[in-house]
């Protein structure tokens, strides 16, 4: 999608990297700790321990979620604190909110290209995928209709495999 406001996708040395190589992670915190500065935000640990969390989470994270894996290594975090890191990276554009329609709003690195979303409604397995015929279609039809995109999100709702063969417990459609 392209346009005035669209949301940036970093498509840069970080993109699909895998956090357990502690030099990628390090420079990415260096350089979000030189935005909250130049922003005029002020050093902290309680949010370095959550935005280190935050990137190497594997999941889309709920603000509870996250707290509970900062807290063990560092005890004292509030939800408060992991809330307010959060949406510092969503202003920052490192992080994007979801909601999957399950009464918690979900956190993930917006490091990552742009994807969509496939929501089971029995288990809540998240699948991302990305398609380009999907994203060809969408552009076509912004364009038919003389729509200028800003951004956009794809998510659909149903049953994983699992789910659907009655296979999970509780099964229910």
């Amino acid at each position: 999608m392209t346009g005035p406001g669209r949301t940036e996708y970093y498509e840069n040395e970080f993109h699909n990297q895998k956090w357990s190589a502690p030099r990628l992670l390090k420079r990415l915190l260096e350089r979000i700790d030189r935005e909250i500065l130049a922003a005029g935000g002020k050093r902290s640990r309680s949010r370095a321990v959550v935005i280190e969390g935050f990137f190497r989470a594997r999941d889309h994270v709920t603000i509870e979620e996250l707290t509970r894996s900062v807290r063990e290594s560092v005890p004292g975090i509030g939800a408060v604190t992991v809330y307010r890191t959060l949406k510092l990276l969503e202003r920052l554009g490192y992080a994007k909110e979801l909601d999957f329609g399950e009464g918690a709003r979900r956190y993930e690195s917006n490091l990552s290209p742009h994807h969509d979303h496939l929501v089971c409604r029995q288990c809540g397995t998240v699948i991302e995928f990305e398609d380009r015929e999907i994203e060809n279609l969408q552009d076509l039809v912004t364009r038919r209709h003389g729509f200028h995109p800003t951004a956009h999100r794809l998510e659909i709702f149903g049953f994983c495999r699992k789910c659907a063969s009655g296979e999970s417990p509780g099964h229910a459609r």
